[in-house]
């Protein structure tokens, strides 16, 4: 883990024009991408969508998607972010809310920027999008089908997860069908490898995850705390770093910029910045809406958030640790 004033220097002072390349001893871990395994992805930004249908499932139909459409709405947004410095992204979209991997293999390979695409089921949201057979399936039963994809490709293209997303709503305890997703999740990651993600906001959600995952046996570096910015408790987000866990500060725009601020400071003044992630939540071509809606790009944390980071004290060290090198080893587990 990298300390607060480790030595490490952008080889130019533009994120665009800066290219990180992995620690050798890093390498030997891989990331699976839309377009195949990588052992350097460079600047990435850890949470955002590119499609995803928030709709209930019951108000799909089969036309009311192009993927074409889908495609040639995004390109333009994925190439001005290749052009801040951005080189992977990780969208998260789980099954059943409008995952495309062939549409974010298209894109990949049309922007240059290496995608990371999802499985698993997500459980927040008021468990909308759960299906019935995640209600009546086992954990172990669930984490089969993640594992499948894993091995085998999502449906019939070929293409691997590089991540298991799940999510829970606030409540605690969890409810049964929360408590099981993630332990399906987590059974998944003993059997791939695979971080999970998990959508929870609130720190005591965060906590009783925690105890899924020590009661499977996991361990806790492997899990990330999506949306820990909504917990307003400082102690809680220093507490479940210091237990291992992936915090990350997602959501960074212009209207929560002195926000996300104190979360970075507060944790690197702890000494915890090293288990940080941030990302934006930004995109996304939404099925149904005319154009596919309004799209929120993904360069502000480029082009506006990572020099703050700077204004505000931080070295150059310190902003690459969060912007290229945890990421790569919370996606792939290296140390």
């Amino acid at each position: 883990m990298m300390t607060r004033r480790s030595i490490l220097h952008c080889l130019a002072g533009s994120w665009a024009a800066c290219r990180w390349q992995a620690p050798a001893a890093e390498t030997r871990r891989q990331v699976q991408t839309v377009t195949g395994p990588a052992s350097d992805l460079g600047p990435t930004l850890m949470h955002e969508h590119i499609v995803t249908d928030l709709r209930p499932p019951s108000g799909r139909t089969p036309g009311d998607y192009d993927p074409d459409q889908a495609y040639e709405a995004v390109l333009p947004y994925l190439r001005e972010l290749y052009q801040a410095g951005c080189r992977c992204l990780v969208e998260p979209t789980p099954i059943h809310i409008g995952r495309d991997p062939n549409v974010l293999r298209r894109l990949s390979k049309a922007s240059n920027i290496r995608i990371v695409a999802a499985t698993g089921i997500y459980g927040a949201a008021n468990h909308k999008f759960v299906p019935r057979y995640a209600r009546e399936q086992s954990a172990q039963q669930l984490a089969d089908r993640y594992i499948r994809e894993y091995d085998e490709g999502i449906q019939s293209t070929g293409i691997r997860p590089g991540i298991i997303k799940t999510g829970v709503n606030q409540d605690v305890p969890l409810p049964e069908i929360e408590r099981k997703l993630v332990l399906a999740a987590v059974l998944a990651h003993k059997a791939t490898r695979l971080t999970v993600a998990s959508h929870t906001g609130s720190g005591a959600a965060a906590l009783a995850q925690l105890g899924i995952l020590e009661s499977a046996g996991a361990s806790p570096s492997r899990f990330i705390w999506v949306h820990a910015q909504n917990e307003k408790d400082h102690g809680l987000h220093r507490q479940l770093a210091r237990d291992g866990m992936w915090v990350e500060f997602d959501g960074i725009g212009p209207s929560t910029l002195d926000w996300h601020l104190q979360c970075l400071q507060v944790m690197a003044d702890a000494g915890l910045l090293g288990r940080v992630l941030i990302s934006q939540d930004a995109g996304w071509y939404q099925p149904g809406e005319p154009g596919g809606g309004k799209f929120r790009g993904y360069k502000y944390i480029f082009t506006d958030f990572l020099p703050a980071l700077e204004r505000a004290g931080f070295s150059k060290a310190e902003v690459k640790q969060l912007i290229a090198i945890n990421p790569m080893r919370a996606l792939s587990g290296a140390h």
